[in-house]
């Protein structure tokens, strides 16, 4: 008889993997644990609950002690699940309440007591791109599709085909904000809901035309929100996830909704008592939605954002790739002079090889950052050469940028917007994943990439020797090299008391 103890000793066991990914939206907080193997990814646990952040931020954008308190409540429990896991298994993204709150940064501080993860505040954009790829993954169509995720503060628009999202937008409306604006003591009213829907049709005014033009074969709904629309607007005959749901079918809900007269009164199956108070708003999104885009009929996939990110990891140099287009595409938008971009990036990332050790900036992340930086210092020089660098961490941190967090992207912005001139600490952003020492080192080192590529010539900086202490650089040039070019010369004699500035001494010689 087999012992249980070795029933399993001939079975050879793949290498695997354990990865998480938090999402933290405004109406709940999504665990997902899952396992990568033979390159699928498998989950194994998930974790979710109703914590509707969005219910706390005021008019001001100010989010309240007591909505930060649940979810720092909801933080301790997800700890439990990824006890132990490596730093780089783990990614935690915060979607819309987040990046509204002007507090935002206190609520991140308070959890880094929790969670020993960073947490990047993600854009609308990327919410919307990352949103496509889990769906995509788990999803086969034929064709272009359109994916909807309703969300607690905003909702997310994708046509994109096969793995390739092709238009990606974020609308601010979702379920919590809008049963706050609009059902506020929790009456439903034909009124409210035409005033809702009107409103949700308006959002989409300026996007409707570029998504109708693109068109999809198929409409995706996704989020918590839309399946519970989808549930109850079904027949129990078409009670199957690729039975689509009709606008006909959402209006009928929302005759239901008028019918019951208030939130409290909503007793169908499958509505829990967390949703119940949000589904007003959810609705006349969709309804709002279906009519702005003239949606046929709308499916509903489990798949969402924590799915997305998940992908993500597996695929990190897909992850790469999405970054390497958006700079490309900002390079070509600006007419950036690319050679002259390569040799600072050359020269910026030579610096950073000699000084990694003793200015401890090791992460990874540093020399993405430092190496996007160089290749798009002077995308603002089509504004104005005058102040380039003022125009150019402007452009950095406000366009568009997909493959990049909003931490990363403002990180970007801040070494473009120093990378010449003075450098006014107190201008620098508070930033969650890096401590601001690191951040002005960075800076340092574009700054000097920059300096010795001034006269945007291949082959003028010689080969040069570095050397570093925690806070001092020293670059050694060959004999002579420095008397001969007395402007490069005064140049770092300027750049010396800037950086002094920061805490950094420049020697030179």
């Amino acid at each position: 008889m087999v012992q249980h103890e070795s029933a399993l000793d001939s079975v050879a066991s793949r290498e695997s993997s354990k990865v998480a990914a938090l999402d933290i939206g405004s109406n709940s907080f999504h665990l997902v644990v899952a396992r990568i193997v033979a390159d699928s990814v498998q989950i194994l646990h998930r974790v979710k609950q109703k914590v509707r952040l969005a219910d706390g931020l005021n008019e001001q954008n100010m989010l309240s002690q007591e909505a930060m308190d649940r979810g720092l409540h909801m933080l301790g429990v997800v700890a439990e699940s990824i006890r132990g896991f490596e730093p780089d298994s783990v990614r935690i993204v915060a979607t819309h309440t987040l990046r509204k709150a002007k507090n935002a940064a206190d609520f991140i501080r308070a959890a880094k007591d929790i969670l020993p993860y960073p947490i990047e505040v993600i854009s609308g954009t990327e919410e919307a791109r990352l949103i496509y790829s889990g769906v995509a993954h788990t999803n086969h169509a034929d064709g272009q599709q359109l994916v909807i995720d309703i969300g607690g503060g905003s909702t997310e628009f994708v046509v994109g085909k096969g793995f390739d999202p092709l238009l990606c937008r974020s609308l601010q409306m979702g379920c919590v904000s809008y049963t706050k604006r609009f059902f506020p003591d929790g009456a439903l009213t034909p009124e409210a809901f035409e005033t809702a829907i009107t409103s949700a049709q308006q959002e989409l005014e300026l996007v409707e035309t570029k998504f109708r033009n693109l068109g999809w074969t198929q409409c995706i709904g996704t989020s918590g929100t839309i399946r519970t629309l989808f549930t109850l607007a079904q027949n129990d005959e078409d009670s199957a996830h690729d039975v689509p749901v009709t606008l006909g079918r959402l209006k009928g809900l929302m005759k239901q909704f008028i019918n019951a007269g208030h939130t409290d009164k909503l007793t169908m199956a499958g509505l829990s008592d967390d949703r119940r108070v949000v589904i007003a708003g959810g609705l006349a999104i969709l309804i709002g939605a279906f009519r702005a885009l003239s949606i046929e009929g709308l499916v509903y996939s489990s798949a969402a954002l924590r799915e997305g990110v998940l992908y993500e990891m597996e695929e990190q140099l897909h992850h790469a790739d999405i970054r390497g287009r958006t700079a490309s595409s900002l390079a070509t938008r600006y007419d950036v002079d690319t050679k002259q971009a390569s040799m600072v990036l050359t020269t910026s990332l030579f610096l950073l090889d000699q000084v990694q050790k003793p200015w401890k900036l090791k992460k990874q992340d540093f020399r993405s950052m430092l190496g996007w930086a160089a290749l798009l210092h002077e995308v603002g020089i089509q504004i104005n050469s005058r102040g380039v660098q003022r125009h150019s961490g402007y452009i950095l941190a406000n366009v568009d940028m997909p493959g990049f967090t909003q931490e990363q992207q403002s990180l970007l912005a801040t070494l473009v917007r120093f990378h010449r001139k003075k450098i006014r600490k107190d201008d620098a952003p508070y930033f969650s994943q890096y401590d601001s020492q690191s951040v002005f080192k960075l800076v340092a080192l574009l700054r000097l990439g920059v300096l010795l590529n001034i006269k945007r010539q291949q082959g003028f900086v010689p080969d040069f020797i570095v050397s570093a202490d925690k806070s001092s650089l020293t670059l050694t040039f060959p004999e002579g090299w420095l008397s001969q070019r007395p402007i490069i010369h005064a140049d770092l004699k300027r750049e010396k008391s800037y950086l002094k500035t920061i805490g950094i001494a420049l020697t030179f010689a």
